[in-house]
């Protein structure tokens, strides 16, 4: 059987963490999603149980989904690697820090969106993997990138395909629903 995900591209996120001590943590994610809009907005993300995400966000229950574009393909294969417990890779890949509206993760500044959670609750898919539902408290987005729908020309989203394997350059077509 052909690995199914290397046949989806997958809007790639970078999540952010505090330890409990405070020391910001970040790292790329593809497995993720909306998952619904109302009555509370809620987002869900596949994490490892072994990355200090999760280490993270079982101790302080918050994370922030910084929405990037393709200025941070370059920066995956740094934020995936596996840094000690506690050091800052907001840092290490020399981006800025932003204080977040809501939680105490902080934001990337260099992202061109932002969606604040609190985790509602997890679901184990195994003993390596954890599905991690939010709920969203607060959203953000840059000015001029949002007028009423993300603007993908300007953002730029970046996709991962598998592996070492992104996509950028996103062109959107609109279809119209026939709704008669």
């Amino acid at each position: 059987m052909v690995d199914f995900y290397r046949l989806i591209p997958r809007p790639t996120v970078v999540i952010t963490t505090v330890s409990q001590s405070g020391v910001p943590n970040a790292a790329p994610f593809s497995f993720n999603s909306p998952m619904a809009s109302r009555p509370k907005p809620l987002y869900g993300f596949c994490c490892e149980t072994s990355h200090d995400t999760w280490k993270n966000i079982q101790l302080n229950g918050e994370f922030v989904v910084n929405l990037v574009g393709a200025d941070f393909g370059p920066l995956m294969e740094k934020m995936e690697r596996d840094y000690p417990y506690e050091v800052n890779e907001i840092a290490e890949c020399k981006l800025t820090e932003k204080k977040s509206a809501a939680v105490k993760p902080p934001r990337i500044g260099e992202a061109y969106a932002w969606i604040e959670c609190w985790m509602r609750e997890h679901v184990e898919l195994s003993e390596r993997s954890v599905w991690i539902i939010g709920e969203v408290l607060h959203a953000d987005v840059k000015e001029g990138f949002f007028d009423g729908a993300l603007n993908v020309d300007k953002a730029n989203p970046i996709f991962h395909l598998w592996d070492d394997k992104f996509l950028t350059d996103a062109k959107m077509t609109i279809y119209r629903r026939n709704k008669g």
